[in-house]
């Protein structure tokens, strides 16, 4: 039994021109202690799928799944207090800010401890013992003078480390980590991936990790999802997707790479990820695609089984009768030359 199960889930939110699928039907299993990576442009649905199987999406939003299981129990009929018995010990999640997730008006001890209270029932001092073991585990120094110290007075560097003990605090099997290096520089970068990597091989627990840096995906994951407009593009054994991408848009984000530019002008994907008014009826990236065709913008592409992955295509870039597939249906019509030309080379 896979330790997480997700099956056809969908986040909705209503607004004036309707409602707004901001993550539209995506699939996801994972199994113990593997590592998968969830990559795609801001406003693709990343965050918001993983807020929603953490129970964490906002009033007014709609979630909705055919199947959506950890462990084998169907987290949609959970009562609140089995909900928040869960999160935060079987399931944690490290959010994109630290110095907006942790509270301003508490001390780092304080917060770390009530973690303890409320899931693992320890007295005062049991629980100040462990805190100061998992301020040493992230390798924080001096961790008893930073039990009195407000998260203001923490770098963010700091203050993210603070948030990963409070996540590995109860020893999760599963660690959802949200763009857990977004606000700190490269080499800060660097030690918390090395750290989250580390606890997650001592302890054996699996790990989601959201990011927009396709490096860090390739050094650290074994799977990855590549989400666009609310939408799995392409999931794929990591290897095998960077060697060969079958999908247009995880080719053009390979593309826009550093690394990828030979010291050139970075190659960028031209358009915006769709919003509630501007949302195509077929293939939701045909607006921004090369390959685009008639059969694109008319028809929705199933995700399907594909080489050692699945991709939602009608048009893999690894197919041998693309190019006469694509002239049948009329040519492409979408994406600019730059696009092309990288995806091409």
């Amino acid at each position: 039994m896979p330790l997480l199960e997700i099956e056809n889930l969908s986040v909705a939110f209503p607004s004036r021109g309707g409602m707004v699928r901001a993550v539209d039907g995506i699939d996801i299993a994972l199994e113990k202690g593997e590592v998968l990576g969830i990559v795609g442009e801001s406003g693709s649905g990343k965050s918001v799928a993983m807020l929603a199987l953490m129970g964490l999406v906002p009033s007014p939003g709609r979630v909705e799944a055919d199947k959506l299981r950890f462990e084998g129990r169907d987290l949609q009929t959970l009562t609140d207090r089995e909900r928040r018995a869960l999160t935060g010990k079987d399931v944690a999640m490290i959010f994109q800010e630290p110095t907006t997730s942790l509270n301003p008006s508490f001390t780092i001890g304080y917060q770390l401890a009530e973690t303890l209270h409320i899931h693992e029932g320890m007295d005062r001092k049991a629980a100040r013992r462990r805190v100061v073991e998992l301020l040493e585990q992230v390798g924080i120094p001096a961790p008893e003078t930073r039990l009195s110290a407000y998260p203001h007075q923490l770098s963010g560097g700091m203050n993210q480390r603070v948030m990963i003990a409070m996540a590995i605090a109860c020893n999760p099997k599963l660690l959802i980590a949200d763009e857990p290096t977004t606000a700190l520089d490269v080499t800060i970068q660097a030690q918390i991936l090395d750290l989250l990597l580390s606890l997650q091989r001592d302890r054996g627990m699996a790990l989601i990790l959201i990011t927009h840096n396709m490096g860090v995906v390739s050094d650290t994951t074994e799977r990855v999802a590549v989400m666009y407009a609310g939408q799995i593009m392409e999931q794929r054994p990591t290897q095998s997707l960077f060697a060969s991408p079958q999908h247009p848009y995880t080719a053009a984000l390979l593309a826009a790479r550093p690394e990828a530019s030979d010291g050139g002008r970075l190659s960028t994907i031209p358009g915006l990820v769709p919003g509630v008014y501007d949302r195509p009826h077929g293939c939701l990236f045909s607006p921004r695609c090369v390959y685009a065709t008639q059969l694109a913008d008319r028809e929705r592409p199933d995700l399907r089984a594909w080489m050692d992955g699945r991709i939602r295509c009608h048009y893999p870039l690894g197919d041998p009768t693309r190019d006469e597939r694509i002239a049948a249906d009329g040519g492409g019509t979408g994406g600019a030359s730059i696009f092309k030309r990288e995806i091409v080379s």
